[in-house]
């Protein structure tokens, strides 16, 4: 791209060369008076992306529900969601997504992911304590997948390893629709005291700005914009877009900003993340109601002849701008030499809505803050959605027309051998869980994260869940399902839910189809988090996730992450997923249905790609959640599991195999048997409880109304259904625990 030379107007060409619609570049030029200069179009391209700006979602978004009793952060007035955890204490939270730089750089892209939520975390003056991240690949056989799946672990296991959170949860799905565009998406957690959290705002004339940590290089440099777009075949010329990542100077940085917020000589901090220096400032001023005069000559550089444009757009890790109460920058600075990091005034704080940047004493940008920002004059656009063709195929769908297996026994060992039921310890033994010693599900298997909150009772409960087959058959039924099997995850693990973060990965918003299923997925949401009573704290939005397939361009499964904070009032309550004991009682609770809609199942043993979303009703999921939480509290259940992938057989072959507990169980013959083994109806979960409880069970269940059938017992070492052996746990286990090995050593 041909730059012009400097103070001239950039010019629409280049303007649409930058992302910048014809439009937006009128709109540029009632906001400034004038034409912008190239440093001037720049800001306004990467702050009026997709990625900044939400131009294409906020309309939806904002229907979310986004108020609660235990919130102390609305959803967008912070970094990162805020929540009450009584007792003095506040957890912060926030999920994101690095999809692009990943399908690019895996390693660097994952890692950098790890990084910049990490930072958001910490900014706010929490301190993390958990991580989760959520991993989509395309087909398991392609080298392109094993290539991509090494480096996003290596990625998320080096960064997080080395920063020193362990990683607590998470989840691994393959579909070939993510062949060239994978998704992944990192979740932090921390824990501050009320009242010790630091805003992301700048106000107060004359007080000084300072940037912090790393020095500024060209990497990253455009990544907003970059992640606002499709990736092509020409995506590899964009390589400087990737970051990279230091986390032994994030570890620094940690340390030095939990610090320097001791000190009450900082009004307001703000990571760099996507947009680097520019955003900061921008969001930073416009939050605070004034302006800034940066100077950016004083940016310490890694790298010679940096244009002004490359110092403001720049997105190197590890960096925060922090503005100071004038008088008291000495304490800064004090704080940050101890660390041994970059501590340098790059200006001040000035009244008005006026964005000053300045090179060598040449003003080479200036811009109204509040232009820049969403919720300001950032563009808002409500985007044309259609229902697809293919919607309607789904709901044509007939069971009946499915041939049941004569070998069961066959299909049962089938699905413990596919990649999305298979064990994920390939990946989670290259994370460090036990870092901090917090995480109380590193020896007790439970279907949430738990982390110890020490010194309370209480504990943190944490699930990352979407099933984005669900999604695809019905945007809004299967988001709801994501919502209902996180909290359900976090029920069944003795908690209670209370509150969502989210990452939307969705196609090109431009696309009414793609637009039509993140409109679902929002209408989902919506009504299972009222349901639930837990309210959206904020997320991510990424759009543009696309794939070639067969020299087509087609989106991904629509694929709205859902990550839920929950919390055990009483950790004593933690239950695990793991059978305890020969002769406990096996029960199902909840309503099995006749029914294998969008089940791994049947998409993968029978090949029926259309299907709707599997039997879900939001009422019965609350009434089961709500019962099964009596059933903890009153202690009776010696261990709870949800249903899920792979249905009623998955369920109990995973809380067999911990100990190594065989199971008999009798199926139920109103209901189809390879139905009642494999379909995933939801708002079920397989209980155990010992004999002397059943009758206590019986007398809660029965004031429920919800349904609850004896199953079995827990007995032997073998899978025995209907009398039948399905094999021993420990060759079923040998099977379930090959299969990522296998594929990566391949």
């Amino acid at each position: 791209m041909d730059i012009p030379a400097k103070d001239q107007p950039a010019g629409l060409e280049t303007a649409k060369q930058l992302g910048v619609l014809p439009e937006e570049y009128d709109q540029i030029i009632s906001y400034l008076g004038r034409e912008p200069n190239f440093t001037e179009l720049s800001i306004y391209a990467v702050m009026w992306s997709e990625h900044c700006s939400y131009k294409n979602s906020i309309k939806w978004l904002k229907t979310l529900p986004r108020k609660g009793e235990h919130l102390l952060a609305e959803a967008g007035d912070e970094n990162a969601g805020l929540v009450d955890l009584g007792g003095g204490l506040a957890c912060a939270f926030k999920i994101e997504s690095h999809n692009h730089p990943s399908a690019l750089e895996p390693y660097q892209g994952a890692a950098t992911g790890v990084g910049g939520i990490n930072r958001d975390i910490f900014t706010m003056g929490a301190r993390p304590v958990a991580q989760l991240n959520s991993l989509r690949f395309g087909n398991p056989q392609a080298e392109r997948t094993k290539w991509l799946m090494k480096g996003v672990v290596k990625g998320i296991g080096d960064y997080g390893n080395a920063f020193g959170v362990p990683v607590v949860g998470g989840e691994v799905f393959f579909d070939p629709c993510y062949h060239t565009n994978p998704l992944v998406n990192a979740m932090s957690v921390g824990v501050v005291k009320k009242g010790n959290t630091i805003s992301a705002t700048s106000h107060g004339k004359g007080n000084p700005v300072f940037i912090v940590g790393s020095s500024t290089g060209k990497d990253g440099i455009h990544g907003a914009t970059f992640a606002s777009e499709d990736i092509t075949e020409a995506s590899a010329d964009k390589i400087p877009a990737v970051q990279v990542g230091d986390p032994f100077q994030e570890k620094l940085l940690l340390e030095a900003t939990l610090e320097v917020i001791k000190t009450g000589a900082v009004v307001g901090m703000q990571d760099m993340g996507a947009a680097g220096i520019t955003c900061s400032t921008s969001e930073m001023s416009a939050k605070g109601k004034h302006g800034m005069i940066i100077h950016l000559d004083k940016v310490p550089l890694r790298q010679q002849n940096m244009q002004p444009f490359e110092i403001l757009l720049s997105e190197s890790q590890e960096r925060m701008l922090v503005v100071v109460k004038k008088g008291r920058e000495q304490e800064v600075i004090d704080v940050f030499d101890k660390w041994d990091l970059n501590c340098v005034q790059i200006g001040e704080v000035i009244e008005g809505d006026i964005l000053q940047y300045y090179f060598y004493g040449d003003l080479v940008a200036e811009v109204p803050a509040d232009s820049l920002v969403l919720g300001g004059g950032a563009p808002v656009y409500d985007r044309d959605y259609q229902e697809p063709d293919y919607y309607r195929k789904n709901q044509a769908f007939n069971m009946d027309l499915v041939p049941e297996p004569e070998n069961l026994k066959q299909v049962a060992e089938f699905l413990l051998s596919n990649h999305n039921i298979a064990s994920k310890k390939w990946v989670a033994d290259q994370y460090d869980t036990m870092v901090g010693t917090k995480n109380m599900t590193t020896n007790t298997a439970a279907d949430a994260g738990v982390v110890n909150l020490k010194g309370t009772q209480k504990a943190l409960a944490l699930s990352v869940d979407c099933n984005p087959r669900y999604v695809y058959a019905n945007p809004e039924k299967g988001t709801a399902i994501a919502v209902a099997e996180s909290a359900r995850n976090i029920v069944c693990s003795g908690g209670r839910p209370l509150a969502v973060t989210n990452c939307l990965n969705f196609g090109n918003p431009y696309n009414p189809e793609v637009y039509w299923q993140f409109v679902g997925a929002i209408k989902g949401m919506s009504k299972a988090c009222e349901k639930f009573n837990t309210p959206v704290t904020g997320g991510n939005v990424s759009f543009y996730n696309q794939s070639v397939l067969g020299g087509k361009t087609e989106p991904v499964f629509p694929t709205p992450v859902i990550g839920m904070l929950g919390i055990l009032d009483d950790k004593r309550m933690l239950t695990g997923s793991s059978f305890k004991e020969e002769g406990d009682q096996i029960y199902l609770i909840g309503q099995a249905q006749q029914d294998i809609a969008s089940s791994e199942y049947l998409y993968s043993w029978h090949e029926v790609r259309q299907s709707p979303a599997p039997f879900f009703d939001l009422e019965e999921e609350y009434a089961m959640q709500k019962v099964l939480m009596e059933l903890i509290r009153k202690e009776l259940l010696a261990s709870a599991h949800d249903v899920s992938d792979g249905g009623l057989f998955v369920a109990l072959f995973e809380s067999a195999r911990t100990n190594e507990l065989g199971f008999r169980i009798d199926t139920d013959m109103e209901i189809r048997k390879d139905t009642f083994l494999f379909g995933e109806s939801q708002s079920r979960a397989v209980v155990t409880v010992k004999p002397e409880n059943e009758g206590l069970l019986a007398e809660v269940m029965a004031a429920s109304d919800v349904s609850f059938t004896l199953l079995g017992e827990v007995a032997g070492d073998s899978a025995i259904i209907d009398g039948e052996s399905f094999g021993t746990i420990a060759e079923l286990s040998k099977r379930y625990e090959g299969v990522l090995p296998e594929m990566m050593d391949e």
